[in-house]
């Protein structure tokens, strides 16, 4: 009965993308359908044959499969739950391909591995819209660091007056278990679990909600390990590397198109150069398109500072350049940065060397942020866009400390897909 309560009122708290009948229905069409159709349409005769029918009855089980085990194993709701789409698809198509294997039952490959490609596309984009579309409604336990909650949007807080399993507990329970909880508390918190109500540590919820890791000073506590994803980060080198080199023939033609407006629409050079911090803290000089006028003179101390800040309707930005910074096109450069192994295309954005080392004195945990290679795009970028006072910038490295601790493959594509929503609306440009 309990039961019944707590997920009825869950999910009016979730977004259609994130029910599951919704997402089953289009699954079915789109990750199901859409390819076996689409062996119909090349081949008449596909539709008519046996393993045309095993492909749409594998591709069927496997995704509606691959859909219950990341709904299974999604441990946080938030950002975090990118995380579980692969795995979990990849596991079920894995699966039934070994059974359709050892069953010797005929199947078509392509039809399957499309399955799969828009299963991944798909839930990835679902989840991506339930994240942001979802109110979600926690009970919060009152004792130690509750008070931060406020700071969280879209999320409603209650908070409980007594130990006592709530009626509907919503999206589940929050506790900030470094705090001296008590007896009762925690009687109420294993009966929680044992109820089956998520039961939820402030600090991992706030990270997995905001994005953001929290900054009190670099420790294991707050970072998991002071080593980002070794592994990762070399097939990301990879991987950096061999798009730099397919996608440079393709954006010539853009390329040479900007260089002659920037050419016709203001004197000075063509490319910007400025002496950045880059990966382990060494400086390397960053290539981007000119968008501003150029500097009259030279300049250092107080004066070199404020010239690396772009403020708000920054007067010195050209007509050209408004648009390219709107639309990130002058950071298209940097690909050859990316090809000198000083750069990657994800990864939080480099800053001017006189910048960062004024970040660092007042921030001292501020240079950890060099672990990872710079990158023309990053979580920061796409959740805050340009900053440059303290202020800011202290908020900007939740973020950036936060991918430096998830680094993974799931989030330098959700990076990818709101960078494509970024270049659209020129949003955060300066």
């Amino acid at each position: 009965m309990l039961q019944s309560r707590l997920q009825a009122h869950h999910g009016t708290t979730r977004s259609t993308a994130e029910r599951l009948r919704a997402q089953i229905l289009i699954g079915l069409l789109v990750a199901v359908a859409l390819p076996w159709l689409a062996g119909g349409r090349f081949n008449p005769e596909f539709l008519q044959y046996d393993n045309s029918r095993n492909s749409l009855m594998a591709s069927a089980v496997a995704m509606i499969v691959g859909l219950m085990l990341f709904r299974r194993f999604r441990n946080f709701p938030g950002v975090r739950a990118y995380e579980y789409v692969l795995p979990s698809f990849f596991t079920s198509y894995g699966a039934v391909a070994a059974v359709m294997l050892v069953l010797r039952l005929d199947y078509v490959v392509s039809v399957l591995l499309g399955s799969l490609a828009l299963s991944l596309l798909t839930f990835f984009i679902m989840c991506y819209i339930g994240v942001r579309s979802s109110t979600y409604v926690f009970h919060v336990v009152p004792s130690g660091d509750v008070a931060q909650l406020e700071r969280v949007g879209n999320v409603e807080w209650v908070m409980l007056s007594e130990p006592t399993l709530p009626v509907s507990a919503g999206s589940g329970i929050v506790v900030d278990l470094r705090a001296d909880l008590g007896d009762q508390w925690e009687r109420m918190l294993a009966d929680s679990a044992l109820a089956g109500v998520p039961v939820y540590h402030l600090k991992q919820l706030l990270e997995s909600i905001t994005g953001q890791l929290e900054i009190e000073h670099i420790s294991e506590n707050s970072l998991g390990s002071l080593a980002p994803n070794e592994g990762y980060g070399k097939l990301k080198q990879l991987g950096d590397y061999i798009a730099a080199i397919v996608l440079l023939p393709v954006l010539t033609p853009l390329l040479l198109l900007v260089a002659l407006s920037i050419w016709l629409d203001s004197r000075g050079s063509i490319l910007f150069r400025q002496q950045r911090m880059g990966f382990r803290g060494k400086p390397f000089t960053v290539f981007k398109f000119r968008t501003m006028l150029p500097a009259s003179g030279s300049y250092t101390g107080e004066q070199a500072r404020e010239r690396a800040m772009t403020q708000s309707d920054d007067h010195r930005i050209t007509r050209v350049g408004r648009f390219l910074r709107r639309t990130r096109i002058d950071e298209l450069p940097q690909v050859l940065n990316i090809l000198r192994g000083e750069m990657s295309w994800i990864g939080p954005r480099p800053e001017a060397v006189t910048l960062s080392s004024w970040y660092e004195r007042e921030l001292p945990f501020y240079s950890y942020r060099h672990v990872v290679k710079p990158g023309i795009t990053g979580w920061a970028q796409v959740n805050q866009g340009h900053v440059a006072e303290i202020g800011e910038v202290h908020y900007k490295l939740c973020y950036d400390f936060y991918y430096i601790k998830y680094l993974s493959a799931w989030l330098d594509a959700l990076i990818l897909f709101r960078t494509v929503r970024t270049v659209i609306t020129g949003s955060g440009s300066k």
